[in-house]
């Protein structure tokens, strides 16, 4: 997850033994783990892991859905930066939200980015649930990988609302999906920095829909594990073909049916069966 919020609720019972920077600087450090850091853009310098996020199939997917003609954008949860430039690079003036300092995962970080790059980034650094922006301010809002962290999920989702002028579009992207609280367990031992920070959270897609349309957004769309590259990147199509046919090599002509199938057929089949604690999904959303 990019994301660094580590009081997420009750339901965590992890103990914070770490930091976000801490976690993520372990992370690093560990030589194994260079791809996993490289999928996150977590990778030094900070100016080119965010050039290689613009130019990147899950940005290029996310653009594909934003307004095509570009104002003031909201980047929430802003983490290192790379979101708000790539907002930024395609023509929003945007105000990133991260409550977390770090000069290396946080709003240090994108301070420094925004410094080098001179894109139009101002930073702020406050909790999604208390925006200080007046109400309509803003076209666009966008959360990669945000609302699974939020102090709650309610509120957050009306201070987006608030903040969003009529007629403007939120995205929300990859966020964390559990079939039901019994999966939570699973989804905390399974994610690679929770046990050091203590961060993580889930909700179900029932539970992100009717914070989402309690707080008065229309979504537009709701997209699953496989419906989008915006949730299965870094992975591709032959990633996920060579990964899928793995799995199944043991079921008679399964495999061979993996590497037949029309790629986006094969993706709404894996979005249908998916139920990994974790997997992700995102929801574009309009204010009526």
């Amino acid at each position: 997850s990019g994301t660094h919020d580590s009081k997420v609720g009750p339901e965590v019972t992890t103990k914070q033994a770490m930091s976000w920077e801490e976690a993520v600087r372990w992370l690093t450090d560990q030589p194994d783990n260079k791809r996993l850091v490289e999928a996150c853009y977590f990778d030094a310098p900070l100016e080119q892991a965010a050039q290689r996020y613009h130019a990147s199939p899950e940005w290029s997917a996310v653009r594909a859905m934003l307004p095509v003609s570009p104002t003031h954008a909201l980047d929430l949860g802003a983490g290192n930066g790379i979101a708000s430039y790539a907002l930024a690079r395609d023509g929003w003036v945007v105000d990133a939200i991260e409550p977390d300092p770090s000069d290396v995962v946080g709003a240090g970080a994108i301070c420094r980015l925004a410094a080098e790059t001179q894109l139009p980034i101002t930073v702020t650094r406050v909790w999604g649930e208390t925006l200080p922006f007046e109400d309509a301010r803003f076209d666009l809002v966008h959360a990669r990988q945000v609302l699974h962290h939020a102090h709650s999920l309610p509120m957050l989702c009306q201070e987006l609302f608030r903040v969003l002028r009529p007629g403007g579009t939120m995205i929300s992207t990859r966020d964390h999906v559990v079939t039901g609280p019994a999966q939570l367990p699973e989804f905390y031992n399974s994610h690679p920095l929770h046990q050091l920070y203590g961060g993580e959270h889930a909700y179900t897609v029932p539970e992100y829909s009717r914070a989402l349309q309690t707080a008065g957004f229309r979504i537009t769309r709701a997209f699953g594990p496989f419906d989008t590259p915006i949730n299965y990147a870094p992975l591709d199509e032959t990633a996920i073909r060579t990964e899928l046919g793995a799995r199944v090599k043991a079921i008679p002509g399964a495999k061979a049916l993996v590497q037949t199938l029309s790629f986006p057929l094969l993706c709404r089949l894996l979005t249908a069966i998916d139920r990994r604690p974790g997997r992700l999904w995102s929801f574009l959303c309009t204010k009526p």
